[in-house]
């Protein structure tokens, strides 16, 4: 038992040495904010990973009163961002970028769908101005092409 616990302080060690408390919390909001909109991309998923599902135009219309741009365009759309920005917030590719995309879309659902729900919205949209503001940190693929571009 006290191998494991001497090969566990040295890990957490080098860990420590290795990245910063900052890149950790970065970390944790790129992952917590990716979830969030991925979850909600998948439910907008049919059979294919990027194909939508067969009601969501309707709902896009008739719930969401999208009838401003084509409904079925927009759930195309909403898919596309609620998975592969998440995607790349979750590895740290072009994490501003990305946050960015996701915070406007956040304010599109504030403004045009869902406007009550203005507690969650004003949480994700610190979170992703968060990731804007300081990038992705150090546990990122934004951080390894920074450093191979040295």
């Amino acid at each position: 038992m006290g191998q494991i616990i001497e090969k566990w302080d040295n890990l957490t060690n080098k860990l420590q040495n290795l990245f910063s408390f900052s890149d950790y919390v970065q970390l944790w909001m790129r992952l917590w904010v990716a979830k969030i909109f991925f979850d909600s991309g998948r439910t907008k998923a049919g059979e294919g990973f990027l194909e939508i599902n067969d009601f969501q135009g309707t709902l896009f219309e008739e719930e969401y009163g999208i009838s401003f741009i084509d409904p079925e365009l927009m759930a195309q759309l909403a898919l596309y961002a609620e998975t592969l920005l998440p995607l790349a917030l979750l590895f740290g590719f072009a994490s501003r970028l990305s946050a960015l995309g996701l915070l406007g879309m956040t304010l599109f659902i504030e403004i045009f769908v869902y406007p009550e729900y203005y507690w969650q919205h004003v949480t994700w949209a610190s979170a992703l101005i968060f990731i804007i503001a300081m990038g992705a940190g150090k546990i990122s693929v934004d951080s390894l092409i920074r450093r191979k571009l040295k």
